[in-house]
């Protein structure tokens, strides 16, 4: 259980630290907005507005989605959840993540092939008029998924742990 325990400690703390640093990305998409709009108003519209916009939003909920998990801020059905024992919400927790994980591992090994493919034909493009490379918002979801798979594991070790009365 000490290795649970340090598992845990790790990888909240990295998920933690990402989750702040990518929360201030909505100004960053709200820059590049504002900036689409003072273009298209007083200048000629900018190409790379609106695809650099949706990258950014990738990005934002991509890496944020760890750090989501780990508060709880997640979408539940609380219909029933919210009204069971903590030990309850922990068995069923530590049940359905197996769900989540297995989810998770194959939307990993998908990205991961799709990132591989945009590397090895000269670099995938987008097929807009701007024709931004897609590697990099391939390799930050690649990312993202494996934080939020990590995330997830971390979750499960915290509900063993509190299946067994331990204190987080």
């Amino acid at each position: 259980m000490q290795f649970a325990r340090a598992y845990i400690r790790r990888v909240d703390g990295l998920n933690r630290l990402i989750g702040r640093v990518v929360m201030f990305g909505i100004f960053v998409m709200m820059g590049i907005l504002l900036w689409s709009s003072i273009s298209k108003t007083f200048f000629l519209p900018s190409l790379w507005t609106l695809e650099m916009a949706q990258f950014a939003m990738v990005a934002y909920y991509i890496l944020g989605g760890p750090y989501s998990i780990q508060l709880g801020a997640n979408v539940r059905m609380d219909l029933f959840y919210g009204e069971w024992t903590p030990r309850r919400r922990a068995w069923v927790d530590s049940f359905t993540v197996f769900f989540l994980i297995f989810y998770l591992a194959v939307l990993l090994w998908g990205g991961i092939d799709s990132t591989i493919y945009s590397f090895q034909y000269g670099g995938e493009r987008s097929p807009t008029a701007w024709r931004p490379y897609l590697w990099p918002i391939k390799v930050i979801m690649c990312v993202g998924i494996f934080l939020m798979l990590l995330q997830a594991i971390s979750e499960l070790l915290k509900d063993i742990l509190r299946l067994r009365g331990e204190h987080i």
